[in-house]
């Protein structure tokens, strides 16, 4: 009896001694997890305290209780301590998460406008779409295309069937909730975050009707927790049948029967059966209502308009009786009427295909220009927004086809407005004369040109093209361009396609950088000797040879090409001539800098009219450069702005250089033997402050001419497709006739943007030295033959970047050779040596130019 009353107390003593035991783990658990809490939150200090208060009152009354009660007791309160505390941490760490939710969906929507009932209004009604493309001054003359077609109804004009329907398939609770199922769309945040349950995204009506009309397609926490904003505000502001009314005549639903795109039920009832939508049957209804969830999928027809193959057709036949289920378990028909209307076949009642409207592009040079930037800029600005550089973005095609896609498709559903800095006033005056005109450019062909894609050939009219493009120095917006002879003939804008410079090179990449980098001054000798420089040999227009040293001003006014390459020579030996370029927005490759027929215009690609003439603005600009451009900003349908170009300028020459440049290209235009003298008489307004250069490549393939005021540069160019056809010898004065043409336009049209009165202002920083004419040189003395000889007679006014020359010296100029400088100095001591006589190569060089 002894042992067994000894065993019952060491039984009771060891189960004291575990529940002791656990009892202290699980304070010490909760004393971690209250000291962690109580520093986030100290309000919670008190609570705690209230209840330890407790738990050791409960505690110690249990130490006085008999044995056997005390055991079964203090386990009951051990484990209904740790339920008391989980819930209670539970609780805690639930309102903690839902503040953090609430600061978090706070933080975001911090930023973010708060649109008014007009404003939602007019997002929500429009039914336009497609972006609208307008010229400057806000005068609109298109949209972007798309095979979209959508024509809004009032819901009065809606089968009920239709509104029932939808309303059951896509959102039940429509009439109950306020925009938004709270329930819904937490159980789509948990999804989202696990990655498990339903991937339905907690939509209503509402929303749906945000994301199409307001907001991307983005998938981000700031656009979802926008959504909610406005769906809770359009709820507010409009009636639910207002709401249903802007969803049914905006949701996209597949195909009709000319393989169109169609939005809106109005549509999608004319495209599937040929009546209106307040005249669809229950079964046509459900059809229609089935299609948003997945419109390529259950839609009846083909990217041509023909009924899919019956294998693809059941899947909008399913969804169809799909929708009659659940119009019948939401009581909105009766069971007879869901089993009838199950048994329709629609496939009889499909309409057959048929060819949609011939539509035509007017402006199309321009809608197409437009077009194409806006969708660039808008991938670029996508692929920001998701953290995608544009090196990533433009060395990755596949990347790049992904967000184009998207800015596609935001351009076409949007609404969004593309506002360009075209003139339409001068546009219009461009087009005109490219029309009177283009008849006295040259001949037209007939040739057989391939279709790179098929591999047809076909026979058609190869007339001479053109492209032009008028800037404004200062910002680089396009006022106007001529894209072509006819968009109708062929639609390639030639402002953008590559071709050969010409001419119109030297002074971008040879003259200005020499200039700049205080190699020559306007009046620096440069050689046009017969020369070779290994195994290229340029001569001078008509395979001439000048056969004298020739004043750096001169040589440019009168585009000598063995001046140019000798100072090309010369210049890569000093600098890189690529780091202007690149600066103007004119890259080309390391070989084709090695080639000294660069210096002529022998480029591998060719440059746009559009770079070009941007280059050229920088002389106008005292040596700025700002990248040409045609999209103002972009807006969206109230008005906001999602896009707005900001110029940036970047120095490339000094103020004293451009100033020389200036000075010099005048001659082009004023010098005895410019390549562009009789331009002037044709103008009608003060070409003192004019400024050009001309351009013509080998056997006349391609012909120039741009020409500068302060405040504008037009640049023409003339050519063949490439097919080998070549201008004629009187291309350049007829490029130049047609320049004067556009010019005096745009003069008529408005002379102040040319700022013809702005003379340019001479820096401090140019230097003025009287040289002597013979050597470009200051006053000195030489030894010639063993004779010595002051060389000071015949001066004349050189300008210089900050600098001054040296006297002069025997070897004064820019190339030639010992035999050409002593051939020089005989002729000057008064020996008739035909110094000076033009000579003739022997071959005609492969870059040689004409102008």
């Amino acid at each position: 009896m002894k042992d067994s009353k000894q065993r019952s107390s060491q039984r009771q003593k060891h189960a004291s001694a575990l529940i002791s035991k656990g009892r202290r783990k699980v304070n010490t658990l909760f004393s971690k997890i209250k000291t962690k809490l109580s520093h986030s939150m100290p309000w919670l200090n008190n609570w705690f305290n209230h209840q330890d208060k407790d738990q050791n009152r409960i505690f110690v009354d249990q130490f006085s209780a008999k044995p056997l009660t005390f055991k079964l007791n203090a386990f009951l309160e051990a484990l209904k301590s740790l339920v008391l505390y989980g819930i209670s941490i539970g609780l805690i760490m639930f309102a903690l998460g839902l503040g953090i939710g609430a600061g978090y969906f706070a933080a975001l929507m911090k930023e973010e406008p708060v649109p008014s009932y007009q404003v939602l209004k007019q997002q929500l009604d429009n039914t336009d779409q497609a972006a609208g493309l307008y010229f400057a001054k806000n005068t609109k003359f298109g949209a972007i295309k798309t095979d979209l077609s959508r024509t809004p109804v009032s819901i009065n004009e809606m089968s009920p069937y239709l509104t029932d329907a939808i309303v059951a398939t896509e959102d039940e609770d429509f009439y109950k909730h306020q925009g938004v199922v709270p329930k819904a769309l937490l159980r789509a945040v948990i999804s989202d975050l696990t990655g498990f349950g339903s991937q339905t995204g907690g939509s209503t009506l509402t929303q749906q009707l945000i994301k199409m009309q307001v907001l991307t397609s983005q998938v981000t926490f700031k656009r979802k927790a926008t959504e909610v904003l406005l769906a809770l505000r359009v709820d507010k502001y409009f009636t639910k049948k207002e709401i249903l009314q802007d969803y049914l005549n905006i949701a996209t639903l597949g195909r009709n029967n000319k393989g169109q795109n169609v939005a809106g039920v109005q549509e999608a009832a004319q495209g599937l059966f040929g009546k209106d939508a307040k005249n669809l049957t229950l079964a046509e209804a459900a059809y229609i209502a089935g299609l948003p969830q997945s419109p390529s999928v259950y839609t009846p027809y083909d990217q041509d308009g023909t009924l899919k193959d019956p294998e693809y057709l059941k899947y909008g036949l399913n969804r169809k009786n799909t929708v009659l289920f659940r119009m019948y378990r939401d009581h909105r028909i009766t069971k007879a009427e869901y089993q009838a209307a199950k048994k329709v076949d629609l496939t009889s009642e499909f309409q057959a295909k048929a060819e949609p409207e011939s539509t035509s592009k007017r402006y199309g040079y321009v809608y197409n220009l437009l077009e194409s930037q806006a969708t660039d800029i808008m991938t670029k600005q996508l692929a920001n927004e998701a953290n995608v550089s544009t090196q990533k973005l433009n060395s990755s095609p596949t990347l790049y086809k992904q967000y184009e896609t998207k800015a596609t498709e935001l351009l076409s559903t949007k609404g969004y407005q593309i506002h360009s800095t075209i003139d339409k006033d001068i546009y219009d005056s461009m087009q005109e004369i490219v029309k009177q005109e283009g008849s006295s450019f040259g001949p037209t062909y007939q040739d057989t040109t391939t279709d790179p894609i098929t591999g047809l050939q076909s026979v058609g009219d190869t007339p001479v093209q053109n492209g032009s493009v008028l800037l404004d120095n200062r910002t680089g917006k396009v006022i106007s361009f001529v894209g072509g002879r006819d968009f109708s003939l062929k639609q390639t804008n030639y402002m953008l396609t590559k071709r050969s410079p010409g001419s119109t090179i030297k002074p971008l990449l040879v003259y200005g950088p020499a200039i700049d980098q205080k190699l020559i001054g306007s009046k620096t000798m440069l050689a046009d000797f017969k020369t070779n420089f290994k195994t290229y040999a340029p001569t001078d227009y008509g395979n001439t040879i000048q056969n004298k040293f020739i004043p750096a001003d001169k040589a440019l006014a009168q585009s000598l090409n063995i001046p140019t390459v000798n100072l090309y020579n010369k210049l890569r030996k000093t600098t890189n001539p690529a780091t202007y370029m690149d600066k103007m927005g004119i890259h080309l490759s390391d070989d084709e800098y090695s080639q000294l027929g660069l210096a002529l215009g022998g480029t591998k690609d060719g440059i746009s009219v559009l770079a070009q003439a941007s280059a050229f603005t920088t002389f106008a600009d005292e040596g700025q450069h700002v990248d040409a451009y045609v999209i103002d900003k972009i807006t969206d349908p109230a008005g906001n702005i999602i896009y707005k170009h900001h110029t940036k300028k970047t120095r490339v020459f000094s103020k004293a250089t451009s100033y020389i440049m200036n000075q010099i290209l005048s001659g082009v235009l004023t010098d005895t033997d410019g390549t562009a003298t009789q331009l002037s008489d044709q103008l009608y307004f003060n070409t003192n402050n004019l400024v050009g250069k001309t351009g013509t490549n080998n056997d006349n393939r391609d012909v120039w001419f741009i020409g500068s005021t302060p405040g504008i540069t037009l640049a023409s160019w003339m050519g063949y497709d490439s097919t080998g056809r070549n201008l004629t010898d009187s291309s350049s004065t007829i490029n130049q006739n047609y320049w004067a043409k556009l010019a005096n336009s745009v003069y008529q049209n408005d002379s102040s943007i040319m700022k013809l009165e702005e003379d340019h202002e001479k820096p401090s920083t140019v230097t003025s030295s009287k040289v002597v004419k013979a050597t470009g040189q200051l006053p000195g003395i030489v030894s010639i033959n063993g004779n010595t000889r002051t060389v000071d007679s015949g001066k004349v006014t050189s300008l210089y970047n900050n600098w001054t020359p040296e006297a002069t010296q025997y070897e004064f100029g820019i190339g030639g050779t010992s035999s050409n400088y002593e051939t020089f100095w005989n002729h000057y001591m008064g020996y008739n040596n035909g110094y000076g006589t033009i000579m003739y190569g022997e071959t005609k060089a492969s870059q040689s130019e004409s102008e």
